[in-house]
Parts: C-alpha cells; structure tokens; sequence
C-alpha cells in the first residue's frame, strides 16, 4: 500500500488545491513554484520509479528547493496524491463523433484502461472520498454524456458510469498484479507461453473440464488493445455485457 499520513486529506484542502492552488507561487525569488509543478514532478518520479519511491523530501530534491518549500504549498503526502493523480488522469478523450453509445463508451473503457497501463502507480492511490478534480470530473461528464444519450435516465447513468470505471479499474488491478506475479524462484519473469504451457499440463479435463475447453479456447486466440486497438477479452466482453443491459433496460422501459 501507499505511505499513507495519518489524517487524510481535508476536504477544503482538496478543494482548494484541485482548483485554486494550481497558480504561481506568490512569496520570495522563487516564486515558480506552484502546485502544478510540484505535481507533474511527483508524477515524474512515480513514472520512473514507482509509488514507493516518492517522498515530499524526493520532490524537493527533483525540484531543488526545501522540503518545507513543498509543505507550504501542500501540506501532506496525501493531499499531493490526490492532486498527482487527477494532473496525470490528464483530459478525457473526445467522444462527440462516436457512432453510437456504445461506441463512445468503448473509447472512454479503452482510454481508462490505456492510462492504467501506462502508469500503473495509478491504482494505488488511497480513495478517501470521490474524485473532485477538474480532470477527474471530466471524465466522468464525458462518460455520461452518452450514456444519458442512450436513454439511461441521469441516477441510472450515473451508477452506470460508476460501474463501469469500477470495472475498468478493478480488471486493470488483476492485470496488473498477475503481470508482476508471474516471477520464478529466482526472479526472472515467465514467457505467457511457458505458463500457458504449464496450465495445460495442469488442468486435467477429466478433473477440470470447463477449465480445459477455456484455456484451450484461450490458447488460440491472442488479442489486445496494443496490438487491435479493441478492448481486450478480458474487459471488452463484460463491457458489452453491460452495454447489451442497457440496450435492453432502454427498450423494455420505452
């Protein structure tokens, strides 16, 4: 887990970082130092070395001023990963010329998952309340446009919206954390063709028959957002489970 303080962050104080504290520093020579900055170096080191790493003391070396310079502007560790983590959620793609809804919901699922795939430090930030950052409130305006579109009435597409962030989120988690699983005694990484080969000789059809016809399935089929540009399997199938609910509850409802 994250190196947490021991009071989370005020929500005024969230408020007032996430939204008025993004501006020039106003005392002293210095005066380049904002919030912004600070963010985008926290974020710098968390890209390159991960969550554990960063320190309000390593982001006042990065930035070449006193740790107490950082804690004038932000006054704890969990109130700068709030703010790092809606300045690296960055803008939501644009959805206006989707073709459809479902369109327009696949693109924002697959933009969602690219970010947690680029920067993975990402789901480890502490949730002490919803997101409030302007970015953060993009995406999720963004994502409810079309569902209201589709017909969804606004409480619907909002727990909608939630789902499926929750969905992206949580199947990034998995991910991610069979990626860094799959170690050997020694430490170095297995080849998915080696664990594919290893499951196969372990999942015995007699004693594991749906498990075999699905790794067998699996075996034949390679797919990935990086490679396709679809969703891969494992999000892009209960996605457009979801969405055919939708559709569903929609048309049954009109």
């Amino acid at each position: 887990m994250a190196t947490r303080d021991n009071k989370g962050p005020d929500l005024q104080r969230s408020l007032a970082l996430l939204w008025a504290g993004r501006t020039p520093g106003r005392r002293g020579p210095r005066a380049q130092l904002t919030v912004e900055r600070i963010a985008q170096a926290a974020i710098q080191v968390a890209d390159t070395d991960g969550l554990d790493a960063l320190s309000m003391q390593r982001v006042a070396t990065e930035l070449g001023y006193s740790t107490m310079s950082i804690y004038n502007h932000i006054a704890s560790k969990d109130l700068l990963l709030e703010v790092m983590a809606d300045v690296a959620a960055a803008k939501p793609p644009e959805l206006d010329d989707a073709a459809d809804f479902r369109e327009a919901v696949h693109r924002w699922v697959g933009a969602l998952w690219a970010g947690f795939r680029e920067r993975p430090w990402l789901l480890r930030v502490p949730l002490d309340h919803s997101p409030i950052g302007p970015n953060h409130l993009a995406w999720m305006d963004r994502l409810l446009r079309p569902l209201l579109k589709a017909g969804l009435a606004p409480a619907e597409a909002r727990a909608a919206a939630l789902h499926l962030t929750a969905v992206v989120r949580g199947t990034a988690q998995i991910s991610l954390d069979m990626d860094s699983a799959y170690k050997t005694d020694g430490g170095l990484p297995h080849t998915e063709t080696e664990l594919s080969r290893a499951l196969t000789d372990l999942v015995d059809p007699e004693n594991y028959p749906a498990l075999a016809a699905v790794h067998a399935a699996e075996a034949t089929v390679h797919s990935g957002l990086e490679e396709t540009g679809e969703l891969p399997a494992e999000l892009g199938f209960g996605v457009d489970r979801f969405l055919d609910g939708i559709d569903a509850w929609v048309t049954k409802r009109a």
